[in-house]
């Protein structure tokens, strides 16, 4: 099971933002035209789509539960954080990774 941790930041927005259901760590893989790969990560909530059995579990320190994409999870480390970024009403959960570990994430 996955360990997060939310900073400040991330826990004044989780309150803000409850929900009764998990999160969920999605990661798409797009092909663009010239054959390279783009991913993508975004942090969100769970919607009616999501089968919780196509995840991964994870738990934040404070109890919430998280999904995780299970391509995603082969690649994250067991334990990492939670941060909020963007501007004004663009603010959203986002991960906190180190360099090492999003290049991991996105580029292997």
């Amino acid at each position: 099971m996955f360990r997060l941790h939310a900073d400040a930041a991330a826990r004044s927005w989780l309150q803000t933002h409850a929900q009764a259901e998990p999160l969920v760590i999605a990661y798409e893989v797009h092909r663009c035209c010239g054959g390279g790969k783009i991913c993508q990560v975004k942090v969100r909530g769970m919607s009616r789509n999501d089968q919780p059995a196509a995840y991964a579990s994870g738990v934040t320190d404070e109890g919430g539960r998280v999904l995780i994409d299970k391509r995603a999870a082969a690649k994250l480390p067991e334990r990492f954080g939670l941060t909020v970024h963007g501007p004004g009403p663009l603010r959203h959960l986002d991960l906190d990774l180190d360099p090492e570990a999003w290049g991991e994430l996105l580029y292997s």
